[in-house]
């Protein structure tokens, strides 16, 4: 059999090894053979990384289309229902205007999230950094989020190790996000009574950034895909929490964009500890 001939009918021109071999070098058939495995291998993992990357873009757009579906679906039923005389009917009409409403804000949501997740992804969201105190914009954020976490009865605190000034290098609107997605979400999914709390440490020229709750936790086999797009450990109740199922993503891109890096421990039934870290000035 010419081996030669039979490689061109399965590899491309540029891949097919050289059986010019000097008579000094080892045995040729086997260095072919090597050659052969070698480059098989290096196949076989880029049809399986193909078939990853086609498995994950069915799955994201499937995600996609579910999460637009149901409020698209919500806003067509209340206006059918106002346009076949409920308009005119005073106990429903403004309601029903306001739940379109609602629906319409829970798609802009989503959009904007996509967005932003495809700008951090692609690397077209320039940062924008500056030199700001970050206990303040703590304080700030806990201050805004006060009211929501008094409706669930949920206690949310920042270390008082630092009520000074804490100087960090990052992009003030985007660290926000993070901590606002971080914060709600262990309000959303804390316990009746429980408390949330924002820890800092300091090691070299980093700040280490926890929030920390002792809500309903995550069990081990969700913590690897708990960053995925969509990704949700209860689809049910987290879509009736109102989330676009993007939050985590967006909060990890953002802190990867800084050069940062965030983690999750969780246990069930005993909280959550989200951790990452920012450059310290």
């Amino acid at each position: 059999m010419n081996v030669h001939n039979e490689l061109t009918k399965i590899l491309p021109q540029n891949e097919i090894p050289d059986t010019n071999f000097e008579l000094d070098e080892i045995d040729p058939i086997t260095k072919l053979d090597l050659e052969v495995k070698k480059i098989a291998i290096e196949r076989q993992k880029e049809l399986e990384h193909l078939k990853n990357v086609d498995s994950y873009r069915k799955e994201y757009l499937g995600n996609v289309s579910h999460e637009l579906k149901t409020p698209v679906f919500n806003i067509q039923g209340y206006v059918s229902t106002l346009i076949d005389g409920g308009l005119n009917d005073p106990t429903i009409n403004l309601d029903y205007l306001k739940r379109a409403d609602k629906s319409i804000e829970r798609i802009i949501h989503i959009i904007d999230d996509l967005e932003t997740i495809t700008q951090l992804e692609t690397g077209s969201l320039e940062l924008e950094f500056e030199k700001y105190d970050f206990s303040a914009q703590c304080r700030d954020v806990l201050e805004q989020l006060d009211m929501i976490a008094r409706r669930k009865n949920v206690t949310i605190s920042l270390s008082k190790k630092f009520d000074k000034p804490l100087m960090v290098q990052a992009d003030k609107f985007r660290i926000r996000q993070v901590l606002v997605n971080l914060i709600t979400n262990s309000i959303k999914y804390g316990k009746e009574g429980g408390k949330t709390d924002i820890n800092f440490s300091l090691y070299n020229d980093d700040v280490i950034v926890e929030v920390k709750d002792n809500g309903i936790g995550i069990s081990a086999e969700h913590l690897p895909r708990l960053f995925e797009r969509f990704y949700r450990v209860d689809k049910g109740r987290s879509r009736e929490q109102g989330g676009t199922g993007l939050g985590l993503a967006i909060v990890k891109h953002i802190i990867e964009a800084h050069q940062k890096t965030i983690s999750v421990k969780s246990s069930q039934g005993e909280g959550t500890i989200f951790t990452f870290t920012l450059n310290r000035v």
